[in-house]
């Protein structure tokens, strides 16, 4: 297949801002206030990202998805061949990864993030646990802060506290939903610590031992996203992307807090007013720096 346009190239651009504002309106926000270089990079990540995870958590009927993984790998490498080569994320995508210089290492530990998803679904320990938080999650955050044009040892490291802070959050949320698709992602030797079984995830009745668990991961949580929020000044351009990003995590997680870790009889998420007014307050401290600089 030939070499794409750069109508074409427009146009896949196009098609991944077009997933993104579908699938998620939390990130599509926060990407709204990159510059149009950056920002349509980010889309064609994002979209990257969510064929992953939907291979794996949405497969089309007759596929198996970790053949479909297979596929996606090798598009990577040579995207203009093959069955993905007329998918708009691979038209986009390799024009990003040269643009800014990316290299496939991160994309292709997301692939593997995914692949974990279809082998495994329970994980012994926290360290455990972490080697999937990375690839699904750490993973994005670093080739995000390279497009931000960042891409130091320091930076890497605290970008990759910043996304294991964002994944476990998202399993704080979602604990009840992953137990009914198979899957428990907090560490076993947790649950055995705190005595809570894994059936109490079905219901929604919440444990002492339960509250006492969730207590110590939402404080783990924290600690990573004390760690993770230095990255946001390390990178010259993005960093009201990335204020917006861990500003919605975090009032995630605080939120999991303020209702005593019931996530069993609810499912916490943010409302249109609270997104409405982190942004805003985003907006007034870059305002603010604006004025004063």
């Amino acid at each position: 297949m030939s070499q794409p346009t750069d109508n074409q190239i427009e146009s896949a651009y196009r098609e991944c801002a077009s997933l993104t504002r579908t699938a998620s309106s939390n990130f599509y926000i926060a990407f709204l206030s990159l510059p149009k270089e950056l920002r349509r990079a980010i889309y064609a990540t994002y979209a990257f990202c969510r064929l992953c995870d939907d291979i794996v958590d949405e497969p089309e009927a007759g596929t198996n998805p970790s053949t479909e993984l297979d596929k996606v790998e090798l598009a990577l490498s040579e995207p203009h061949e093959g069955e993905y080569a007329r998918n708009p994320i691979f038209t986009a995508l390799p024009h990003a990864i040269d643009k800014f210089d990316l290299g496939t290492q991160y994309f292709v530990d997301v692939i593997d993030g995914c692949r974990m998803d279809i082998d495994t679904n329970r994980y012994n320990t926290f360290e455990d646990l972490q080697v999937y938080c990375r690839r699904v999650a750490s993973a994005v955050g670093i080739i995000c802060i390279s497009i931000f044009g960042n891409q130091s040892p320091e930076a890497i490291r605290y970008a990759n506290d910043l996304g294991i802070a964002f994944q476990l959050t998202n399993i704080l949320r979602d604990i009840q939903e992953d137990y009914n698709n198979g899957r428990v992602y907090l560490p076993q030797e947790d649950l055995t610590r705190f005595g809570v079984a894994e059936a109490e995830f079905a219901g929604e009745t919440l444990s002492d031992n339960f509250r006492e668990m969730m207590r110590f991961q939402l404080n783990r949580a924290r600690g990573y996203y004390e760690s993770g929020e230095h990255v946001i000044p390390m990178v010259a351009r993005g960093r009201q992307c990335l204020e917006l990003m861990s500003g919605f995590y975090s009032r995630i997680l605080a939120k999991i807090e303020a209702c005593d870790a019931d996530v069993l009889s609810q499912r916490v998420s943010l409302s249109a007013s609270e997104k409405l007014t982190i942004t805003a307050g985003v907006g007034w401290r870059w305002a603010l720096r604006s004025v004063s600089s």
